[in-house]
């Protein structure tokens, strides 16, 4: 019974472990060699608005993933200017691709 218990434990912190890293979107950006911290960093603004603005600000809006997704691919601006001065997103219509994107979404959401 103790060896079983062991097993899942392990195997529980291990799959635990993957999650957790799975939801760092500085990793998940570099695996992808996606562009964005060209212009965004998980605590700070630097072009774009700061990942942990961006989590805060879409907490609990079920429809922020996709909205967010799309507006990687095709760019854009409005939501934050008064953080960017107006700056604008640049479109990421092919690389990373949008399952990529999809994943470094989901990441800064959970931030």
């Amino acid at each position: 019974m103790k060896a079983l218990i062991t097993a899942v434990t392990a195997t529980t912190l291990l799959a635990m472990s993957s999650v957790a890293q799975a939801a760092d979107p500085v990793a998940l950006t570099k695996e992808f060699k996606a562009d964005c911290l060209g212009c965004h960093t998980v605590a700070k603004k630097m072009v774009g608005p700061a990942w942990n603005d961006v989590a805060a600000k879409y907490k609990g809006n079920t429809g922020a993933q996709a909205a967010l997704t799309d507006k990687v691919i095709k760019g854009g601006k409005g939501n934050w200017d008064k953080v960017t001065g107006g700056m604008k997103m640049t479109p990421h219509p092919q690389k990373p691709t949008k399952a990529e994107i999809e994943k470094i979404v989901a990441a800064i959401l959970s931030l």
